[in-house]
């Protein structure tokens, strides 16, 4: 037995009318609370009937009525308010801080067992999620519901990310954007040296150049670390020029350049190109975070992220080797994904930051508006039979996978708590 099992029969209301507290009083539930996501009680403001009284207040959950001990509810004044302990079992008494009696009423027998079991073989489940086998058959205006919580839910996860930058920033929401921005240009397999050099290397710095595109190239290439070595083609040696001019002129820290990962990845993908393609971006469009703000739909933002890479990288993917002639643009797949991993998520913030609603619906509008993924958790998903045709929908999917599915939450998602309740033949 486990607390969030009783919590979930007691949100739902899936309790067994004759319930007694343990000192044999009659128990009559008129509502249950409002289940409380943060620290305190379980459960806030529920009312019920005991005997002939009607008590409003606080209710605790717990496996055991000791358990309160256990957890020092009893020292703690957070806890007088507590008008009920449910419990599975009524081994103890239970008192506030002030000695006060709280009643107790034990669960055991007064809810469907098959519940139990149900939820048993969610957890104990080896399939890639729990409801592998069900999911597909819930409603898909069930699962749209519970998809838009989701994405809300995991943008708000990002707001909490992005305010702490904005605090270390002194609220320079352009270099908080330049910040995020670098990080999706690593596409995962670089995200880390690509963040280190958002912080070593100012947006504010980079802006003072950004008339000199060389000098721009030399300040991200000589942090990068990528300059260190013996050079033949003109265009190393005249960065590396630069950048010990420049390096000297703001006493700038460098990488190593072991950081950089190359192997295993297409070379358009190579971090040389996507340094050059921010190189480009600042030098067209300086303060791009303001640009993005006044930007009034998806195709003016998708056209800031037309990047392309100077002409040396034409016909090289990395300093010194030659190779096959073409002009190296951000293709439409990875302007998605920046869209999606940074703009999205620094304009939700921003709406929040500020309480402007029209910022944070435009942010949903531009997941709404952009490709689903195709990602191993979407294309998963899909096979179950949850297919997702928008951006919004598979990061939706993502958070549900990576914060509820793997740590087998299924009692706090819509989708686990209707299947317990109604068994894995559900059928719409």
């Amino acid at each position: 037995m486990k607390e969030i099992f009783l919590m979930y029969l007691w949100e739902n209301k899936l309790i067994k009318p004759g319930l007694f507290t343990m000192d044999g009083r009659k128990i009559e539930v008129l509502f249950p609370g409002t289940k409380n996501s943060h620290s305190g009680p379980d459960f806030l403001d529920g009312r019920i009937r005991i005997g002939d009284e009607i008590w409003a207040g606080h209710i605790e959950m717990h496996v055991n009525a000791s358990d309160w001990y256990n957890h020092r509810h009893n020292s703690d004044k957070a806890y007088d308010n507590v008008i009920l302990h449910v419990v599975y079992q009524a081994d103890k008494a239970t008192y506030t801080t002030l000695g006060h009696p709280i009643p107790v009423v034990a669960l055991q027998g007064f809810f469907d067992e098959t519940l139990l079991l149900r939820y048993r073989k969610f957890v104990d489940s080896q399939n890639w999620i729990a409801c592998e086998k069900s999911a597909g058959n819930v409603q898909r205006f069930t699962w749209l519901s519970w998809l838009d919580r989701m994405i809300v839910e995991r943008l708000e996860m990002k707001v909490e990310e992005i305010i702490l930058m904005v605090d270390e920033s002194g609220n320079d929401w352009e270099e908080v954007f330049y910040r995020r921005l670098m990080a999706s240009f690593g596409f995962k397999v670089n995200e880390s040296p690509f963040q280190r050099l958002s912080q070593l290397l100012p947006f504010q710095l980079l802006l003072r150049h950004a008339d000199q595109k060389l000098q721009l190239e030399a300040l991200l290439y000589g942090v990068a670390g990528m300059l260190d070595e013996k050079f033949e083609d003109d265009y190393p040696l005249q960065l590396k020029k630069e950048f010990e001019f420049l390096q000297n002129k703001y006493q700038l820290r460098k990488l190593n350049a072991s950081q950089w990962r190359f192997m295993r990845m297409r070379p358009s993908n190579f971090p040389t190109l996507r340094i050059a393609q921010m190189a480009d971006l600042i030098a067209r469009e300086g303060r791009v975070f303001s640009r993005i703000l006044a930007a009034e739909t998806v195709d003016e933002i998708k056209n800031l992220m037309k990047l392309v890479a100077s002409v040396y990288w034409d016909d090289h993917f990395q300093f010194d080797k030659k190779s096959k002639g073409k002009p190296k643009k951000l293709g439409d797949e990875g302007i998605n994904l920046i869209m999606i991993n940074a703009i999205t998520q620094v304009l939700f913030a921003y709406g929040h930051f500020h309480s402007l609603e029209a910022v944070k619906e435009k942010a949903l509008m531009l997941l709404e508006a952009l490709p689903a993924e195709n990602n191993s958790i979407v294309r998963k998903f899909d096979e179950t039979g949850i297919k997702s045709s928008q951006a919004l929908q598979s990061q939706a999917l993502i958070h549900l996978k990576n914060h509820y599915c793997n740590a087998r939450r299924c009692l706090e998602c819509r989708i686990g708590q209707l299947l317990v309740r109604t068994g894995e033949d559900y059928v719409s």
